[in-house]
């Protein structure tokens, strides 16, 4: 298994509704402090993947991806008045028992 498809399957766990940040996705991939690799990952990953649920750790959007806002309100994110997603709301916590 490369790093890579580490980083995708824990992107693929994020329930429908959370978030997750980058950095929460380099911890569940094995990779603790390699959250630059994740946004690597991510902007090359498969259409399939969730990966509009993965944003920085203050919630701000990733810059290059516009669709994100909208898809995020899809699923019913909410977001504070400065733009960022409410992550006391939203935010995943894979260890508490959160299932997909």
């Amino acid at each position: 298994m490369t790093r890579y498809d580490a980083i995708y399957g824990a992107v693929a766990k994020i329930p429908r509704g959370k978030v997750s940040t980058y950095g929460q996705i380099a911890f569940l991939a094995g990779m603790p402090r390699c959250s630059r690799l994740v946004g690597r990952a991510l902007a090359q990953a498969p259409a399939y993947l969730p990966c509009h649920r993965v944003v920085n750790h203050a919630g701000r959007l990733a810059p290059s991806f516009q669709e994100q806002r909208e898809l995020l309100q899809a699923e019913g994110i909410r977001f504070r008045p400065n733009g960022c997603v409410d992550l006391k709301q939203c935010l995943w916590h894979p260890f508490s028992g959160e299932t997909p």
